[in-house]
């Protein structure tokens, strides 16, 4: 499925960009009415590059629980020329994402991600993605609120429990022997995923409507590991070799300036995945999420940009989901890991709080700070300083502000001919502290 996944993505993608160059040239004037806000600035407009160009970095990062990873993240953009009455509206016209990543603890990832905004010159935006991804690192502590959100603690040489411990200590003094792989699974995925929006309002509203398909290996490294537990315990579903099948439709309000980096505007969606057996899944799922992003520039008589991003996020998970389901929350952008990990609770590792409703909320000060050329690159360098917080619970009625956690650090970012955004985040809480290097923004 990987193979046939990559052929149709790029086929697909090189004839859509054929026939939309072909039917741009001489095109001066927009098909249909885009709204004003949605035009980049003129400041922003200025530094886009024209015709096709490639972007990428090589992704190195270094932790304790993949190792050391090495790879390479990249983008190969159509943006067309100055004439195209598409310019000033899209960050691009197509865009084809690649990822090549490996760890020396055995993380294997590979995908492509098309993307085609006013495809053909209609109201139509075309996403698709497929890939594969082997990872034996994952971490699972439980998916219940009350379960995930306890503590970490050991018992220490001395015989004394120690509570509220550090990430770190717990993994050097209980994640050892017997125990080295408690919290730890298996994950092998092979997954393909189309949609297709629809746009309304002058391009500020879109209707969505997709399709997944996923086949899915979740595998207990010991029978005495926690996941096993709970699984043999019926308290989780999942485990073993399954097939996912997925329907998905989505409502997205958009008013972005520039999709990549935006500086004014709000995106604010809401999206629903449906999973049953007739479709042929394993499972009888439903899963909700919808989230509002806010984006002001702020003191521009001071500051020639100092932009305020906040985020506000819910979801749920309804019916007989498994325990993997509840990690993941989907966006017509792309999927958001569960709380923790580098795109919501920045000082908790990946996952590492789950329950039915999940709430997340990330606030940055994007402050630019110099800008460059170098070798016909335009640079933009950005200090980000952020706070995170949010919590799990099991229903809404059990909700509370204690199941609460947050976490805040300091960011780099580096704009990379405005499309491409290159991240840097060091962020610390109570029970770690963890570096990200990423491609794009969290949000």
């Amino acid at each position: 499925m990987k193979f046939l996944t990559i052929t149709s993505l790029v086929g697909c993608f090189f004839l859509s960009s054929t026939v939309s160059a072909q039917q741009q040239k001489d095109s001066t004037r927009l098909p249909f009415a885009i709204a004003d806000e949605k035009r980049m600035s003129d400041e922003d407009l200025k530094d886009k590059k024209e015709g096709a160009y490639i972007t990428g970095a090589p992704d190195l990062s270094s932790d304790p629980i993949n190792g050391f990873g090495y790879g390479g993240e990249g983008s190969i953009f159509f943006n067309g020329h100055r004439n195209d009455p598409f310019f000033a509206y899209t960050p691009y016209r197509a865009k084809l994402d690649f990822v090549v990543f490996n760890t020396t603890r055995e993380q294997r990832e590979f995908f492509l991600r098309l993307d085609v905004p006013y495809i053909l010159n209609t109201k139509w935006r075309l996403r698709a993605e497929g890939g594969y991804e082997a990872n034996p690192n994952l971490l699972y502590f439980g998916i219940t609120a009350p379960q995930s959100l306890q503590p970490l603690q050991y018992t220490n040489s001395s015989g004394n429990v120690v509570n509220n411990a550090k990430y770190h200590d717990y993994e050097k003094n209980f994640m050892v022997g017997p125990y080295q792989f408690y919290n730890n699974y298996y994950k092998k995925e092979s997954v393909i995923n189309v949609s297709m929006e629809h746009s309304y309002l002058e391009g500020r509203l879109r209707a969505l409507i997709g399709y997944e398909f996923a086949q899915v290996n979740m595998t207990a490294f010991r029978d005495s590991s926690l996941i096993r537990d709970d699984y043999n315990n019926g308290k989780v579903l999942g485990l073993g070799t399954n097939n996912i099948s997925i329907a998905q439709v989505g409502l997205i309000y958009d008013t972005r300036d520039l999709e990549p980096d935006p500086s004014n505007g709000v995106f604010a969606e809401i999206t629903n995945e449906l999973s049953l057996k007739a479709f042929g899944s394993a499972f009888n799922f439903n899963k909700t999420f919808t989230h509002v992003n806010y984006y002001k520039k702020l003191f521009p008589n001071i500051f020639k940009r100092l932009v305020f991003a906040g985020r506000v996020a819910m979801g749920y998970t309804a019916l007989d989901a498994p325990f993997f389901e509840y990690q993941d929350q989907w966006s017509s952008e792309g999927s958001i890991e569960g709380l923790g990990g580098p795109t919501t609770l920045r000082g908790y590792k990946q996952s590492r709080f789950l329950g039915r409703v999940t709430n997340f909320n990330n606030f940055e000060l994007r402050w630019r700070f110099a800008q460059t050329k170098f070798a016909k690159q335009h640079l933009e360098f950005s200090a980000v300083p952020f706070f995170d917080f949010g919590g799990v619970w099991d229903e809404f009625s059990t909700m509370n502000t204690k199941n609460l956690r947050h976490s805040e650090g300091m960011g780099l970012r580096i704009a990379w001919n405005e499309s491409t955004v290159l991240r840097f985040d060091y962020a610390v809480s109570k029970e770690d502290n963890q570096f990200f290097f990423n491609l794009a923004h969290a949000f």
